[in-house]
């Protein structure tokens, strides 16, 4: 193959079994991770737009009773701040219903249970973030390893040839170039995903922080009123 004749097409078709083997696993792992990038940024978008809008009708005003009423009756499980104010208000109301039980033990119960609520929404915000993350350490080397085996499969056809010119090694090395750009493309958008989506996480964490400690003052003034 003369130096005219050099496509990216002819390069992969051409190229030594093992780096064809490294360009397939890189375009998997490319697609996967385009997919997880669609997929998070949907979900991460909703948890935002879906907390916002229900920071907004927990305070317009809505009695709490009638609020967590509604969201049991709904046919849809709670996400999000929904569910850190439904399993609070459960659990408040089930500590306040018993007789003997403080004022300040209905507030640590309650207060536990959101916890764990806010724990189980957050890791699933997170869901597979980690593997963004490995996708863009990893598949620069995977690309690499593709570079070094096709220079070197290169090198060693020279040895075999008495009189070496670039047109015998220009393919090795241009198929060995492909790969780390194959390498590259994979780990760009998995690196700055992640990147923006755990910022993105920071603000959505930070969210249900405040609404946890503003709805456990509401409940707090509530515990320790009259009747």
């Amino acid at each position: 193959m003369t130096g005219a004749d050099l496509s990216i097409i002819d390069l992969i078709v051409k190229a030594s079994v093992p780096v064809q083997a490294i360009m397939a696993l890189l375009l998997l792992i490319s697609i996967v991770s385009w997919a997880m990038i669609f997929q998070r940024s949907a979900v991460l978008n909703k948890a935002l737009r879906e907390g916002r809008k229900f920071e907004d009708k927990f305070w317009s005003g809505i009695d709490l009773s009638k609020l967590f009423s509604d969201l049991n009756q709904r046919a849809k499980p709670a996400v999000g701040l929904e569910s850190l104010f439904q399993s609070g208000y459960r659990e408040f109301a089930r500590l306040r219903s018993q007789e003997g039980t403080s004022a300040d033990a209905v507030m640590d119960g309650t207060h536990r249970s959101m916890r764990v609520s806010h724990s189980r929404e957050i890791e699933k915000l997170e869901r597979n973030l980690s593997f963004l993350a490995t996708v863009g350490s990893v598949t620069p080397y995977i690309g690499l390893f593709g570079t070094v085996w096709g220079i070197m499969n290169s090198f060693i056809a020279l040895g075999s040839v008495k009189q070496a010119t670039l047109a015998m090694v220009a393919p090795g090395i241009a198929e060995a170039l492909i790969a780390t750009a194959m390498g590259l493309f994979a780990a760009i958008p998995a690196v700055i995903a992640y990147n923006r989506f755990t910022n993105r996480l920071q603000r959505i964490e930070t969210q249900y922080e405040n609404f946890l400690e503003e709805f456990s003052g509401v409940l707090h003034r509530k515990a320790h009123s009259k009747g």
